[in-house]
């Protein structure tokens, strides 16, 4: 069994589809229009989609946090400044870590408010 897709609610699909493009590279691919709402589709990697779904009276979680809901993803700490720099370019805020690891790792808030944690695609995993 593999990730397929990860759905989030936005308010504004169109800029939160330019967001994630801009910002991670995930780019929006065509889909059957036969979901009867404002929606788009965007490829993360191979097999793996996020699918934004607009929703008039969305409120991000009080649980979006480090010790709450947020979504992981892999990405070379080598590159992790040109990234930083794109995300506060593009409205995020940028969150330290609240646990140390023994490897770089950041979190940022999009401006829907999900919170993303960073690590580095080549760390060694922490095992205690």
């Amino acid at each position: 069994m593999s990730f397929a897709h990860l759905t989030l609610a936005t308010r504004d699909v169109e800029k939160s589809c330019e967001f994630f493009d801009k910002t991670l590279g995930w780019t929006p691919i065509h889909r059957p229009g036969n979901i009867g709402q404002d929606v788009a589709w965007l490829t993360i990697a191979p097999g793996q989609e996020l699918h934004l779904v607009r929703v008039e009276d969305f409120e991000p979680s009080p649980f979006e946090k480090e010790f709450g809901r947020h979504v992981a993803l892999e990405f070379s700490a080598k590159d992790f400044a040109a990234l930083k720099k794109r995300l506060v370019e593009a409205g995020s805020e940028l969150i330290d870590p609240i646990r140390k690891t023994p490897f770089e790792r950041f979190f940022f808030r999009d401006p829907n408010g999900y919170v993303f944690e960073v690590v580095d695609a080549d760390r060694v995993p922490e095992t205690e």
